[in-house]
């Protein structure tokens, strides 16, 4: 029985390490049932992305702005705002054949950026959209 109790106790910390992202949180349905769809979608501020652009903004954004990063407890309320991922544009186009090329900008409206010099925010990324790599950051 030991032999076999030791090396479970073992492993059984390291599946902490194993943590799916965290699933979007619904709204309770009271909040959703005032909420309308309408059958038309608007066409007013309609943005269309193709489901390989998307792609490779979401692997360029979980690697500049990771779901799990930890924030120091001494974190300034500019840092806070420049870890969150709504204070970012993002600009894609594809480079070359199977190369899309992203680009995570501050949002200059978020965070006061107009106030503060923000010199070292931002990058830009190569992703292979054929194995779904990064080939390369210029940050």
């Amino acid at each position: 029985m030991k032999r076999v109790l030791l090396p479970l106790l073992c492993i059984l910390p390291a599946c902490a390490l194993f943590q799916k992202p965290p699933r979007p949180v619904h709204a309770p349905p009271e909040v959703a049932a005032a909420v309308e769809i309408p059958l038309a979608f608007p066409t007013e501020g309609r943005q269309v992305i193709n489901g390989t652009t998307l792609r490779a903004i979401q692997l360029a954004m979980e690697d500049y702005l990771p779901w799990d990063r930890k924030l120091p407890s001494d974190a300034s309320p500019l840092y806070e705002c420049l870890n969150r991922r709504e204070s970012y544009v993002v600009a894609a186009a594809p480079a070359s054949p199977g190369v899309v090329l992203v680009s995570i900008i501050p949002n200059p409206d978020a965070c006061d950026i107009a106030t503060a010099p923000i010199l070292d925010v931002g990058a830009t990324y190569a992703v292979d959209v054929n194995g779904w790599r990064i080939l390369a950051v210029q940050e």
